[in-house]
């Protein structure tokens, strides 16, 4: 983090020294942005990188109310918060994450996983709140029907575009924070997979207008993979915890069965009974047959993959746990060698001690171990 001290000197904009560094210079650039904003000259860009952009004035019965839209200078501010969540994952990871792995002594492939886990449980779990937040205040949870209705919602509340805009940041930071991290390349496509299809998933629901059916499923989704990092965490801390993996295993079917019900529901039955089913992306109206059965498919697809890999994952472990019993059943139990008699030496005793006939102490004579079988 910035200003800390280094045990190590790098060359100046060398491979290492980019790694090592990469939050500080995020630092720098941000705080340029910032003292940007004390001038008048600048202050115009500056607000650029940290304000959303296309904000309309919506009438309504008692006053005007501020709505925004989405458009090409999205991505500046995008880029901003790309810098922000990497400054703030370096600030998890060293006060937080380092502190506590030092003290498990992890081997590095769980130190691995112990830092991803970690990660993402700060992120899902601040995401599901703020979603919640958001989904509560907005009257979605309480009004099913809006998640349809009044299509195409070109027109976002401040925190409803705030919120897409800080998820599409937060992903957007996962891809070069693979190469900061040094990310074992056998993890790497596994986790290309699972970022990428979070840009999908974000990205198409934000540029389609369905922003409020977005929010849904992302509460359900985050929730799931909060309990699924959490368990890995616990795990890791101690290997015989493995309650919240139940807990979690329970809780998956179910949220694929709620977000495949609930996309059909919003999209196949909601959106096909709109009046207005003209392709028209000038006004953000995407409600066409067409799109509505790639969005199903891209929903249904992602939804059965991942239950597939769920599946497949729980039969291995089922079959190495398995194997593992059958292996300790085969074992033979070590044969118990029969105790040997002592007999007592001839002499006397003096003090608790036997004496021989000569007056010498015999030895005494050591008992074996039984034997130990090979582990």
């Amino acid at each position: 983090m910035a200003f800390r001290r280094r045990t190590k000197s790098y060359p100046l904009f060398s491979q290492e020294f980019v790694i090592h560094n990469h939050a500080d210079i995020g630092f720098c650039l941000v705080l340029c942005v910032l003292i940007g904003l004390m001038f008048e000259v600048t202050a115009k860009t500056a607000f650029l990188f940290i304000l959303p952009q296309y904000n309309v004035s919506v009438p309504t019965a008692d006053s005007e109310t501020v709505h925004y839209h989405y458009g090409p200078k999205d991505l500046v501010t995008i880029l901003f918060y790309i810098f922000i969540t990497i400054i703030l994952h370096a600030v998890v990871q060293e006060y937080i994450l380092d502190k506590i792995s030092k003290r498990l002594h992890l081997s590095k492939v769980k130190h691995s996983k112990f830092n991803e886990s970690g990660q993402l449980v700060v992120f899902h779990l601040s995401s599901v709140i703020w979603c919640f937040y958001v989904v509560v205040t907005e009257g979605y949870l309480t009004n099913p029907r809006s998640l349809w209705e009044d299509y195409p919602h070109v027109y976002l509340p401040f925190q409803v575009k705030f919120f897409y805009l800080c998820q599409l940041a937060y992903w957007l930071h996962a891809l070069p924070e693979l190469y900061f991290q040094k990310v074992r390349k056998e993890e790497v496509p596994r986790q290309l997979q699972y970022i990428c299809l979070y840009l999908v998933h974000i990205a198409g629901a934000y540029l389609l207008n369905l922003s409020r059916l977005g929010l849904i499923l992302l509460l359900l989704q985050y929730s799931t993979e909060f309990l699924f990092h959490m368990a890995r965490l616990f795990y890791f801390a101690d290997e015989n915890n493995e309650k919240l993996f139940n807990a979690w295993a329970a809780v998956f079917g179910v949220t694929r069965l709620f977000i495949l019900t609930l996309a059909v529901l919003a999209i196949g039955f909601g959106l096909a009974r709109m009046e207005n089913q003209a392709f028209d992306p000038e006004k953000g109206n995407f409600n066409t047959l067409l799109c509505r059965l790639c969005v199903l498919l891209l929903v249904c697809a992602a939804q059965a993959w991942l239950m597939w890999r769920f599946i497949h994952s729980q039969l291995r472990h089922w079959r190495e746990y398995w194997n593992e019993q059958s292996a300790k059943r085969r074992v033979p139990a070590a044969p118990r060698l029969p105790a040997r008699l002592i007999k007592r030496e001839s002499g006397y005793h003096e003090n608790g001690v036997v004496k021989a006939e000569n007056g010498t102490s015999p030895r005494t004579k050591k008992l074996k171990s039984p034997l130990r079988p090979k582990c």
